[in-house]
């Protein structure tokens, strides 16, 4: 299957693209990715990579960090939203801290519980549902 189509989900759970430049943070994501039953298909933490795979690759949703090594990930929410993917901002600034059109996205504050992240994915998935 073409890296871009539409993904097809696993029995347990969803498919997600996570960008993060801050090591211990993806890897706690990671682990709680993998506990709820969902499949990190990728981690990245520069943004010209996380621009590749929001262009090419197949995934259910994506967590993006807001500031990548000082570059703002709003290149790609755009390419995320013209695909039609989810997606939830991580921010250490919450909602407030996001670009005014970005300020309804979902959003995961840090730091965060486990619930937190739940959560937000439920929200970010239903968001997109027909």
């Amino acid at each position: 299957m073409p890296s871009s189509e539409k993904p097809s989900r696993g029995a347990c759970g969803l498919r997600v693209l996570l960008v993060e430049d801050e090591t211990v943070i993806a890897i706690m994501l990671e682990e709680m990715l993998a506990e709820f039953g969902h499949e990190v298909v990728g981690t990245v933490a520069r943004l010209d990579k996380a621009m590749e795979l929001a262009r090419r690759e197949a995934f259910d949703v994506a967590i993006l960090d807001v500031n990548l090594n000082g570059k703002e990930v709003y290149p790609v929410a755009e390419t995320l939203a013209a695909r039609g993917i989810p997606f939830v901002f991580a921010t250490g600034y919450g909602s407030g801290g996001l670009r005014a059109d970005y300020r309804q996205r979902p959003t995961l504050p840090k730091p965060f519980l486990r619930s937190d992240l739940r959560q937000v994915l439920a929200e970010a998935c239903s968001a997109n549902s027909p």
